[in-house]
């Protein structure tokens, strides 16, 4: 299976919760316990000017390239400015695009060690989402990647709001999101399907919801499927509030990539948000996603 990752995502940005050198410890298990090799792995290249254009606004786009983010701009962001910054989301951006083509082109899934910025509007970035890559790998998609059709499955703690506001509109997208409903964001635009759990809801009630949505889903007939493998539905996650055990996360994994490989639709997966109090916690539940990926493949 390949796997698409960048060193550039390890990003200084000082002290803070989002633990942005966990995509490099995830390479690095994932190559120390033989889930992958160094030949599966794709070092993508940073998502053109053009490309995110097809998402986000000019404006915004302007602010981020030159710096000239306001200090309201960068509160909402939750992450300082520097061009070593925008560099690094742009190829994570780019590492999304593709994951997705090469999902597309030989009808399979493949894992991005990085991604899932689903906080991420047309005109600012929000949640330590700088730029919404899933939305811009599926317009890319859209404008030649043969795919009209696409859906979301985002099961990251957070609701994908950014994501949902962005596709509102295009029936060609499905976007599900299943989410911690007391939790950031406050404001939570309506997905295509939103399923908003209770506090502290575990492994069973979580993952028979699970099993009940994803056929709707399905009904939307997709051309291909994103996947948001947030590990901070995990129990001991500090920005999360559900209580999912490791063994409850990799049933989840599962069933979407069971979904995936019974259907024959190419899926890329994207890791999203994960926030442990050890890091290592987070590493170890990215990890079992890409090698459950790698297991059904």
């Amino acid at each position: 299976m390949k796997v698409v990752y960048s060193p550039r995502y390890h990003i200084d940005i000082g002290v803070h919760v989002f633990p942005t050198r966990k995509y490099q410890l995830v390479h690095a298990r994932l190559l120390e316990t033989g889930v992958v090799t160094e030949a599966d792995v794709v070092d993508p290249q940073p998502a053109p000017w053009e490309d995110l254009a097809l998402v986000h606004t000019r404006e915004y786009l302007g602010k981020m390239r030159e710096g000239t983010m306001t200090a309201d701009d960068i509160a909402q962001l939750e992450l300082p400015w520097s061009p070593e910054m925008v560099e690094g989301f742009r190829t994570m951006v780019g590492g999304t695009i593709e994951a997705a083509r090469r999902a597309v082109a030989h009808r399979a899934i493949v894992a991005h060690i990085g991604g899932g910025l689903h906080h991420a509007f047309a005109h600012h970035g929000e949640g330590f989402c700088p730029f919404n890559d899933v939305a811009v790998a599926i317009r890319v998609l859209q404008q030649g990647g043969g795919v009209e059709r696409a859906a979301v499955i985002d099961l990251d703690v957070h609701h994908g709001n950014g994501t949902a506001f962005i596709f509102e509109s295009d029936a060609r997208v499905f976007t599900f999101s299943m989410h911690q409903q007391h939790n950031y964001p406050a404001w939570k635009p309506r997905s295509s399907l939103d399923i908003g759990l209770a506090d502290g809801t575990g492994d069973a009630e979580y993952l028979q919801a699970l099993e009940d949505a994803l056929p709707k889903v399905m009904a939307s007939n997709p051309d291909c499927l994103f996947y948001l493998a947030g590990a901070d539905p995990y129990e001991h996650d500090q920005l999360g509030g559900l209580r999912l055990t490791r063994d409850g996360l990799r049933a989840r994994d599962r069933l979407v990539i069971a979904l995936a490989r019974t259907t024959g639709l190419p899926l890329a997966l994207v890791l999203a948000g994960g926030y442990a109090r050890s890091v290592d916690d987070t590493v170890a539940i990215h990890v079992a996603t890409i090698d459950e990926a790698a297991r059904t493949g």
